[in-house]
């Protein structure tokens, strides 16, 4: 008969950093909203010549970095859906089955929580703006929304989303390949940092609507992970020995 082995132990999640870095993180950005920064950062990237971003109708930001990487990312998204299927079946993948698990309901949070929270919060975007060469008025993340026939949908940053999102990765192979989980971490954030920059040159989104979506999906994957596959040591000990590998 197949075998199939006990996960291995989880290493021990230092709660300081894995919720100490994104509560600081949070406490800096409510503090942000009492200074200029998001809009002197966007200024950066706007041509009060042309009257637009200077990214608004780039290709390669719009098509290649936008929209073929969403549909790369979704792809992505897909195949571990039918992964995660497929360990039912196939017995080369029931062994990660809970891993697969945690990655779909990973992706799939740490995305779909984006659009609900854009229509709750009606946060403008930069290219909507009267500063921007567009009609609405500015307003803070707290403050209340001005009154308009057109709410805003661009807090927090959905783009960021589809990079940040593969925070997921880390927390999947951080128990089996640690190594290649530091990999996952740094490329997901450089992904995420990459599409938050373009959209920032499109006047898509402030900096701030990137930072919070980092955050958010980083306590979500966190969350998935500690819930399906976190296994310290006594509890792996105990699967070991309760459920033994059949020769």
């Amino acid at each position: 008969m197949v075998s199939i082995s006990a996960r291995p132990a989880s290493r021990p999640l230092n709660l300081w950093v894995c919720l100490g870095i994104p509560a600081v993180a949070a406490i800096t950005l409510v503090l942000l909203e009492l200074t200029s920064l998001d809009m002197d950062l966007a200024k950066l990237f706007y041509d009060p010549v042309a009257g637009n971003f200077i990214g608004r109708h780039s290709y390669f930001l719009e098509t290649v970095l936008h929209d073929r990487a969403k549909q790369m990312v979704i792809a992505f998204s897909v195949l571990a859906i039918l992964g995660f299927i497929g360990s039912f079946f196939i017995g080369r993948l029931k062994p990660y089955r809970r891993e697969l698990g945690c990655l779909v309901l990973s992706l799939g949070l740490a995305t779909s929580f984006v659009t609900p929270m854009k229509a709750v919060t009606a946060v403008q975007c930069p290219w909507s703006l009267e500063q921007f060469g567009g009609h609405e008025t500015y307003s803070e993340l707290l403050s209340p929304r001005p009154p308009t026939d057109k709410p805003g949908r661009c807090w927090p940053g959905g783009h960021a989303a589809t990079g940040f999102t593969l925070f997921a990765l880390f927390f999947v192979l951080r128990d089996r390949r640690p190594r290649l989980a530091r990999t996952a971490l740094v490329f997901a954030f450089a992904l995420g940092s990459v599409f938050s920059i373009g959209r920032m040159m499109q006047g898509a989104h402030f900096f701030s609507h990137n930072v919070w979506t980092a955050v958010f999906c980083w306590l979500i994957c966190l969350g998935s992970y500690y819930w399906v596959l976190y296994q310290p040591a006594a509890k792996a000990g105990y699967l070991s020995e309760a459920v033994p590998a059949s020769t």
